[in-house]
């Protein structure tokens, strides 16, 4: 089967002179869950913004298909209709507006199931005549979320929907996102919690200071000892004079 997406050698400047991306590649198959793990100031949200086309110039290098056609350097909202979908970090929600009203910006020109949001959300229909700012951080991210579904994305970029959660939403959330990816649709899964995002990807990408230093299955990444010491917390600990914990040379 070939990928939905994929990125080949991508370079992405910020003021034409700061390299925030480098010779980044990857591929994305569809109904497939992708992570991105690394530090912040990695690159990942440059990544999704890149993938997006909301860096004006950008790529520098490069390129990146989405089945087969070619989209960097296209404007956004040509992309948009191509079937890509960008959740930011913030949500980007109308925060002054309703519930409701927030949906039906969601369907603008696009023909999207809203019984079928409200199915996989129903606390959506409940806070339908509810302002976006007054929901709880769950809920903004459930309204956000199902806002993109009525896009009918082919490919989902995500960025940090776990942030500022409580657990137990966070793992709502993340359940809806499986569902969403046994439908059909590819994601894009950026995360600061590693153990999150190994849990529902099939593979990831460890990305840091704009490379990419390791990638393979969600097993893999989480059985290597360097992803375990640096994004699970689980320490290497060696008798040395005294028992103490002992930072490992990374192997990337």
């Amino acid at each position: 089967m070939s990928a939905l997406l994929k990125a080949a050698g991508v370079e992405t400047l910020y003021f034409d002179r700061i390299r925030a991306l480098s010779s980044v590649s990857l591929e994305v198959e569809q109904g497939e869950i992708f992570g991105v793990l690394g530090p912040n100031g990695a690159g990942k949200t440059t990544l999704l913004r890149t993938i997006a086309g909301l860096l004006p110039d950008q790529p520098e290098k490069g390129s990146i298909e989405l089945a087969g056609v070619r989209i960097e350097r296209r404007r956004p909202e040509e992309i948009a209709r191509m079937g890509v979908v960008y959740v930011p970090e913030d949500r980007g929600l109308f925060r002054e507006l309703t519930v409701a009203e927030n949906l039906e910006l969601g369907l603008w020109g696009r023909k999207g199931n809203l019984e079928a949001t409200h199915a996989m959300f129903p606390i959506l229909r409940e806070r339908a005549g509810q302002q976006a700012e007054t929901l709880s951080g769950g809920e903004q991210q459930m309204l956000a979320l199902g806002r993109a579904m009525l896009r009918r994305p082919r490919l989902l970029l995500l960025d940090e929907p776990s942030l500022g959660l409580a657990p137990q939403m966070a793992n709502t959330v993340l359940a809806a996102l499986q569902e969403i990816a046994r439908a059909g649709t590819a994601i894009i899964l950026v995360e600061q919690n590693a153990r999150l995002a190994l849990r529902i990807a099939q593979r990831a990408a460890i990305l840091e200071a704009g490379r990419i230093v390791l990638q393979g299955t969600a097993q893999e990444l989480e059985e290597h000892p360097d992803v375990r010491e640096a994004y699970l917390g689980v320490a290497t600990v060696i008798a040395q004079k005294a028992w103490r914990l002992h930072r490992r040379r990374r192997r990337w």
